[in-house]
């Protein structure tokens, strides 16, 4: 019951996004859509004759222009209310954090569970952790819209969050990277890598005690992971490739078996992203 609604919250804030990006015109990378533009172009079926095409076809575009401007305003006037308005804006990255931080902590909810049996945990405390756990990434989700909004009015990124510069992303890029083999990330990674052995040494019984362990692990994980969400300015914050990779590789990244093989070739991987953009670009 409790995991059938954890599960159903993840989908719901992906689709929650996915009707957000279509409401504001938008395509799966981020980009204004642009068919309704072409939509625009469509001229009127019917048969012309040579002698009359001056005032029906003028007619006819003049009110596909209008109602292209119309969609056009409508999902300009959207884009301006969650992008540029803080809590809006807050509003739409505390649901990115649902949709792409949630599914890393099914190992941290999984080892609590496993304590129900052999400790004393209980289902209010494993509710405990996942609310402790929320909180923190809805204050970095806090955070991240102030970033947002400041580099929007220093015109470092444009209404889509993603930089104005091709060299500020891959900067974002190798920096992400580079933290990959940081002692920072190494601290982090550990603790989220390996949530029974946080639990063991940490461990507080309750709703309360799951709350502060929560809290705990979560500040952890945001110290593991907020180069990852960094880089959507370098990709555009609503762009689904950008959250789709970076919530497989933050989800790969904590399986205990597989997680502390994967850091540092992760960082190689974006490290030489940075540069990449900039080359093929040029191409």
């Amino acid at each position: 019951m409790f995991w059938i609604a954890f599960f159903a919250s993840i989908l719901t804030s992906w689709w929650w996004l996915y009707s957000m990006s279509l409401s504001m015109n938008m395509d799966l990378l981020g980009r204004m859509s642009m068919s309704h533009s072409i939509s625009s172009m469509d001229m009127s079926k019917e048969p012309l004759s040579d002698m009359n095409m001056s005032k029906e076809p003028t007619s006819n575009m003049n009110m596909s222009t209008e109602m292209s401007s119309m969609k056009q305003m409508a999902g300009k006037m959207s884009m301006d209310n969650s992008m540029t308005h803080f809590l809006p804006l807050v509003g739409m990255w505390a649901v990115m954090m649902a949709a792409m931080m949630l599914p890393t902590m099914v190992p941290t909810l999984r080892s609590y569970e496993d304590l129900m049996v052999s400790a004393n945990g209980t289902r209010v405390g494993w509710l405990g952790v996942l609310l402790g756990y929320s909180i923190v990434w809805i204050l970095f989700a806090v955070i991240i819209s102030v970033t947002q909004i400041g580099l929007l009015y220093l015109d470092v990124v444009d209404m889509m969050g993603k930089a104005k510069s091709l060299w500020l992303s891959a900067a974002l890029l190798i920096a992400a990277g580079a933290f990959q083999f940081t002692r920072a990330k190494e601290v982090c990674h550990g603790i989220c890598h390996s949530p029974m052995s946080y639990f063991i040494g940490h461990w507080k019984a309750g709703f309360v005690g799951g709350v502060k362990m929560g809290l705990s692990l979560g500040v952890f994980c945001v110290g593991c992971c907020w180069l990852f969400m960094i880089l959507g300015f370098a990709g555009g914050v609503m762009n689904f490739l950008w959250m789709g990779l970076a919530t497989i590789m933050m989800v790969l990244e904590k399986l205990p078996q597989l997680g502390h093989f994967l850091v540092k070739p992760f960082g190689i991987l974006l490290i030489l992203s940075g540069p990449s953009i900039i080359i093929f670009t040029q191409i």
